[in-house]
């Protein structure tokens, strides 16, 4: 989707990642470079048209200086687009056969767990929702926001390689997984600030879920991703 001629950079901590990225642009017709590192610490040697991050702002302890870094990265005029979650929204929007959604996801407790953990650690898994605010801080004009329409759906109808591959993904999200022990379980959620009744049904939630989960269940989630991005024109020098 690159205009002809474009370079593309692409930078991670991980090598799996980069890897998958140099098999895919190894058949498309752009210059690329790919650079295994920690983006709060990379510094370019050229100014880039177009800066993007996907699901990275919400494992930053501190986003707002990762927002600095790309923005300073960026050519002027450049644009800037987020691609991050709003977990709480993503936690509104399940459906598996028909469970009540109650019996499963206990909102209340689950948002102020998630406020508590990013005010805790900095890691904020709601930042979807924030990002046209913070990038209106130092100055990102344009600024346009909207959400993801794609919508997971596992049919246990169907047959063939994408519904094994979806189930797995779906496992390795944690999507029905054993909550586990259930005092660990129940203390861990204790000293992230619930109290010991909302870990309790948080606990049982989880549990009917792990039990409701199988690959003959019929799931729909919407994951709700938030993409945010805006003009970045920086003063003449």
């Amino acid at each position: 989707m690159l205009p002809e001629g474009s370079r593309y950079t692409g930078i991670d901590l991980g090598e799996e990642l980069l890897n998958t990225g140099r098999r895919i642009f190894a058949g498309l017709p752009y210059q690329a470079e790919f650079v295994q590192g920690d983006v709060n610490t990379y510094h370019p040697e050229q100014s880039y048209d177009l800066v993007v991050c996907h699901a990275l702002l919400l494992h930053m302890t501190e986003p707002l200086h990762t927002l600095k870094t790309m923005i300073n990265s960026l050519a002027s005029p450049g644009r800037i687009i987020c691609f991050e979650p709003h977990w709480i929204a993503n936690m509104a929007s399940w459906m598996i056969d028909e469970t009540s959604h109650a019996d499963i996801v206990s909102l209340g407790s689950l948002q102020r767990l998630y406020e508590a953990d990013a005010a805790h650690s900095g890691k904020d898994g709601n930042i979807g929702i924030k990002l046209p605010a913070y990038l209106s801080q130092p100055g990102v004009t344009q600024i346009d926001c909207r959400v993801s329409d794609k919508v997971n759906f596992y049919d246990p109808q169907a047959s063939g390689e994408g519904k094994t591959r979806l189930y797995q993904s779906l496992v390795a999200e944690g999507i029905g997984t054993s909550p586990g022990e259930r005092e660990a379980f129940l203390s861990n959620l204790v000293s992230r600030g619930l109290s010991r009744e909302e870990a309790e049904q948080q606990y049982a939630a989880e549990l009917k879920l792990s039990e409701l989960f199988s690959q003959e269940s019929c799931y729909t989630a919407a994951p709700c991703m938030k993409i945010t991005s805006g003009i970045v024109v920086k003063p003449i020098q």
